[in-house]
């Protein structure tokens, strides 16, 4: 199985902080599944304008078959004017919606206000919900108070949902994995 935890921005640093260590907790205890960081600062993607898919090139190409590859995400945006960011949209309008399909989600998001973790429930889910997919129930949402002056994160609470996010989605993950192989 594929975990690809997905940085949905192309700037700041701290969506990305919270991404990797979901992504590690995952590695740290399931090492059995294969994990990949996906951080879109560092691809140079084409807006999407409607065509096919797989008429893409360079990293827009690079960035659909990493992301249809994965068996299931983390999904992390920094929450901009009460909202996800442009990149990460850009980048769901890139998939086709059959790549997410039956696949689990979860989301984490970073923002300056402590009100802002509702964009995860109004945006993020009805998403997911559009494709298809399967949402964890945890997700976590981190301010900048919850980081020290290292950019690491230094609130005990944020650590725990960390951690009970990346059980639940490996847990869900495996469930859906068992359930589809007795369907076959």
């Amino acid at each position: 199985m594929k975990l690809l935890a997905i940085s949905g921005t192309i700037t700041g640093s701290k969506t990305k902080v919270v991404v990797q260590k979901v992504a590690d907790e995952v590695k740290k205890n399931h090492p059995e599944i294969e994990v990949e960081v996906l951080d879109l600062k560092e691809y140079d993607l084409q807006f999407c304008d409607g065509r096919d898919p797989s008429t893409y090139t360079g990293d827009t190409k690079k960035v659909i078959d990493i992301v249809s590859s994965a068996d299931f995400y983390i999904i992390g945006t920094p929450i901009f004017q009460g909202s996800i960011t442009g990149a990460l949209k850009n980048l769901f309008d890139l998939i086709p919606p059959k790549e997410f399909r039956n696949k689990v989600m979860g989301f984490v998001a970073t923002g300056g206000t402590y009100q802002h973790y509702l964009v995860i429930e109004n945006q993020l889910k009805p998403i997911a919900s559009y494709f298809r997919a399967f949402v964890a129930p945890a997700s976590v949402y981190a301010t900048n108070d919850h980081f020290n002056a290292k950019n690491e994160i230094a609130d005990a609470d944020v650590l725990s949902r960390i951690s009970q996010l990346s059980n639940e989605i490996v847990h869900m993950q495996k469930g859906l994995k068992q359930e589809l192989q007795v369907q076959a």
